[in-house]
């Protein structure tokens, strides 16, 4: 019985709209094996409220990538952003704009957010049920020296990172402790995934 039950569960397609290794990484970590389409949108930003933006962005990925998908599939977008006193920090364009960030950031908290949408299509002539969400976890960042500042930024680690680093990075020496999910600051705050996927009848 045991047996028959894991087949059903395989066969539901999940696709993740993001090229992320990190979100597939974290996926699989909670037993989910999703399929990779990347959407190629023109991302458009109408907020400046890092909640509002993190749900825009990764609805309008989910949404992107799921008009082609067939009945019955789930797809998952996802987006997340560094704001330090509620500004959002992009992903660098150069080492110097790196260090600018990682001044910002060092010896004090700031917040990270990842907003999440699932879009589950209807069968037989039903709407597509679209849910979305977002999770905030706040990271101390300890006191960092002028030559480690510099160290960092110089490195190549920050360059396609939202706010110049990665949590589970070369970076991890500067970070206290963070409240929160840090499966979120990394880019997808599974638990929530998991519960609205189990809500949908997904998982």
């Amino acid at each position: 019985r045991h047996k028959g039950k894991k087949n059903k569960m395989e066969k539901k397609r999940i696709i993740l709209a993001s090229g992320s290794p990190r979100r597939k990484e974290l996926l699989l970590q909670i037993g989910i094996v999703p399929e990779i389409i990347v959407s190629h949108v023109e991302e458009k930003i109408t907020s400046d409220e890092p909640s509002v933006v993190v749900m825009s962005l990764a609805e309008q990925k989910a949404v992107d990538v799921a008009e082609d998908m067939p009945e019955g599939a789930v797809v998952l977008g996802s987006d997340t952003v560094v704001a330090a006193d509620g500004k959002i920090l992009g992903k660098p364009k150069s080492h110097e704009e790196a260090y600018e960030m990682i001044k910002r950031l060092a010896g004090r908290s700031h917040q990270v957010y990842t907003g999440v949408c699932i879009v589950k299509k209807g069968t037989a002539g039903e709407e597509d049920t679209v849910v979305s969400f977002y999770d905030e976890t706040d990271v101390n960042v300890s006191t960092m020296t002028e030559a480690e500042i510099r160290e960092y930024a110089d490195s190549e680690e920050p360059m396609d990172k939202a706010g110049s680093y990665a949590v589970q990075g070369f970076f991890a020496r500067y970070i206290e402790g963070l409240k929160g999910s840090y499966a979120n600051v990394m880019g997808l705050p599974v638990h929530l995934v998991y519960q609205k996927l189990k809500e949908l009848g997904a998982v």
